[in-house]
């Protein structure tokens, strides 16, 4: 949590392709000016989370969004011993808690945690800031984004919502198809919001019919 890198610019982005991951994700939304690139190739940088270690808790006040270059990750929160998965990420998704860009008092207890070992570009909130303050291009992609994530959470909204447990599952394979195989089942059974011999049931029966 709060990493730091040490390797020159040059040295860092060599394995990919010698420029920052993000600046292709920014340009599917947007063209970006050389400007903008500079900083972003200047301040963002790669990390490495093994498996199960996590990214961000409750215990660290995190200065990063991540941008996943490759691996799963979840997030979730505790009720009383009780881990309540909230949502999972996967290659080219946005993870952190965005609300510690301007807010540096927030309450929420999310633990982030890597499910697989993940390669991330880490995004400092400082670089954030300075891209919107300064670049109308940023504050764009920066609605695209948050676009994206409302969607995300509507959808997660309406899979909770659904009536039946097997109807959720359904919906959970057409929504998230390349997360099936890749999660655990407790993470996905927590994430419906179901016990995991109910999931393993249902599984069954799709399965065999």
């Amino acid at each position: 949590m709060n990493p730091e890198f040490n390797y020159s610019t040059h040295e860092k982005w060599l394995p990919f392709n010698r420029f920052s991951p993000l600046i292709t994700v920014f340009k599917s939304f947007h063209d970006l000016s050389p400007e903008m690139e500079f900083i972003i190739n200047n301040e963002t940088f790669p990390v490495n989370f093994k498996k199960n270690k996590f990214i961000s808790s409750p215990l660290h006040l995190d200065q990063y969004v991540y941008l996943i270059v490759k691996g799963v990750v979840r997030g979730y929160i505790k009720d009383d011993n009780k881990e309540i998965t909230m949502w999972m990420a996967k290659e080219n998704e946005f993870i952190g808690n965005v609300s510690n860009i301007w807010n540096t008092n927030n309450s929420f207890e999310e633990y982030i945690q890597a499910l697989e070992d993940v390669v991330a570009i880490a995004i400092p909130h400082t670089m954030s800031k300075k891209l919107y303050l300064n670049y109308q291009i940023a504050n764009y992609i920066g609605r695209e984004v948050a676009q994206l994530h409302y969607m995300q959470a509507s959808e997660r909204a309406f899979v909770s919502r659904l009536p039946s447990a097997e109807k959720k599952y359904i919906r959970f394979i057409k929504s998230y198809p390349k997360l099936v195989e890749r999660v655990p089942l407790k993470y996905i059974a927590s994430f419906l919001n179901m016990r995991l011999e109910t999931l393993s049931r249902i599984r069954s029966k799709l399965a065999s019919s």
